[in-house]
């Protein structure tokens, strides 16, 4: 079937995907399938077939044999970057289909998903550099009769689980790193959104990667993802989700200390100095909450505003937001998104009732916009938020933002610090000195200083207390995913102990 003409309008039917494992697509046959809506249209899109932990138990095995068989943990770096590269190049090739179908099952604008995609080749590419860079370290300092060497080796078979909101990005931020060391894998996507994560499937095995390198198995989380977290023949887990589940998989992958990374939750904060450029700080806290409808985990959902400046800053936030585009998600000119699900935009509203209820004025937005047949929240401001309500402590992951007022840099970094969560925050000054200290200060893996949601493959993520463990991208992204080997070497004729 013509799923769409040039990837513009609305799919002619519902595309039907399979599952891979082994360098084969294998049909949903009596398996159950799960259809997916666009959160924009309101329309079924596409179909996915829910495997059960028999399809698990078959493509860790297969994933295992292919790593055994060495095709791939045994090649040089030389060889997986060419394969990396060439993956690079099949998604800068397909971009406008994968971004075409990430919008239609995330909800989120046309030309932001297509930023991910190329952000997400530029990640192969990055990988690519580091597969031939990739080393250990050697000790010539043991003595005459002693050298010492290090090496970092492939863990084996990894697992990783990505989410509905970032189903593309999140796992190139995972996967080219993974590759690049070595590994086999095997991905658990969202079953909201499977459709770019099969699709480049597709581009793996047209890249040359070895057959049962690449492993997709489609499901629900509480089985198929469960069941991942706990197999003994998984020997790392890479979970992205809310720190809820993330304990859960913690606890799980304890059973076989398996290794875990993890990135969770968070409730970020955007802290404003009276001596930030307000007009930059203002677009930029507008950016940090709408994009991807604030369904992100580093959005900035939490406004930490020096009180002397607090009104003028509403003013300007109130005027960002009212020229924020909104429109159909396939409209180029639109820059604000649907909402995943009708469960979670009835929690938004839920937690907007819930700030008014507690104290905070409603500023802005505060209900649904009507979008064609979609599902959208307006941008909401709430003001006189006290950092110890709800709406201020747990993560919405909506367009929701949270005003709250400090008097001097101590109190500011107390606000901002004043959380379970630690995965980003943004810091708005045009004093260095402040800017550094309030760097130092934070609690954040993600840090911005004058600029927010930034940043490319060169350096690691990752977050800090409930938000997470391990870094990925960068060299640290590759490291994550190897074990290290410590050898000694003794040179000459032992000494003997037994004489």
């Amino acid at each position: 079937m013509n799923h769409v003409a040039k990837f513009t309008g609305l799919p002619e039917g519902v595309r039907e995907f399979g599952f891979y494992v082994g360098g084969s697509w294998h049909a949903a046959g009596d398996r159950p399938q799960s259809v997916r809506s666009s959160p924009g249209h309101g329309v079924p899109v596409t179909r996915i077939a829910l495997c059960d932990v028999a399809d698990l138990d078959v493509a860790i095995e297969v994933a295992r044999a292919a790593f055994r068989s060495r095709a791939w943990s045994g090649a040089s770096g030389a060889e997986r970057a060419t394969i990396l590269l060439a993956i690079a190049s099949g998604i800068r090739a397909r971009l406008d289909e994968l971004a075409y179908w990430e919008t239609l099952e995330t909800g989120k604008p046309i030309t932001q998903s297509r930023a991910e995609m190329a952000d997400a080749a530029g990640h192969y590419e990055y990988a690519a550099g580091v597969s031939r860079t990739l080393h250990g370290d050697s000790f010539n300092n043991l003595g005459d009769d002693m050298f010492g060497v290090v090496t970092r080796e492939p863990v084996g078979v990894v697992g990783v689980i990505t989410p509905w909101n970032f189903p593309f990005i999140v796992l190139a931020e995972r996967l080219p790193y993974i590759l690049a060391a070595g590994n086999s894998v095997v991905i658990k996507p969202s079953e909201l959104t499977s459709a770019t994560t099969l699709i480049l499937a597709e581009i793996v095995a047209e890249s040359g990667l070895p057959a049962g390198i690449y492993n997709v198995v489609t499901g629900l989380g509480e089985s198929i993802g469960q069941a991942m977290a706990e197999h003994p023949g998984i020997d790392m887990i890479s979970f992205t989700g809310s720190s809820r589940v993330g304990e859960k998989v913690m606890v799980a992958a304890a059973r076989n200390f398996k290794k875990v990374a993890l990135e969770l939750g968070g409730k970020n904060p955007q802290i404003v100095f009276a001596d930030a450029d307000l007009e930059d700080a203002a677009d930029g806290v507008v950016f940090g909450l709408c994009h991807n409808a604030g369904q992100c985990c580093v959005s900035g959902s939490r406004l930490i505003v020096e009180e002397k400046i607090a009104e003028r800053f509403e003013a300007l936030l109130v005027e960002k937001f009212s020229r924020v585009r909104t429109g159909d998600c396939l409209d180029p000119a639109t820059q604000f998104g649907a909402i995943v699900s009708d469960a979670h935009l009835q929690k938004i509203l839920g937690y907007i009732r819930s700030g008014q209820e507690e104290g905070a004025r409603l500023v802005c937005g505060g209900g649904e916009l009507a979008i064609g047949n979609g599902r959208y929240v307006a941008p909401t401001l709430l003001a006189d938020v006290k950092n110890s309500m709800q709406v201020a402590r747990d993560e919405i992951f909506g367009p929701v933002l949270s005003l709250i007022t400090f008097q001097d840099f101590d109190e500011a970094l107390e606000l901002a610090n004043d959380s379970p969560y630690g995965l980003a925050a943004s810091i708005w000054t045009k004093d260095i000195d402040k800017g550094i200290r309030a760097m130092r200060g934070v609690q954040a893996g993600r840090t911005w200083v004058n600029t927010t949601i930034a940043g490319g493959p060169e350096q690691a993520i990752g977050g800090f207390k409930q938000s997470g463990l391990g870094r990925e991208t960068g060299v640290l992204g590759v490291e994550e995913y190897t074990e290290v080997k410590s050898v000694h070497i003794a040179l000459g004729k032992r000494k003997h102990w037994v004489e």
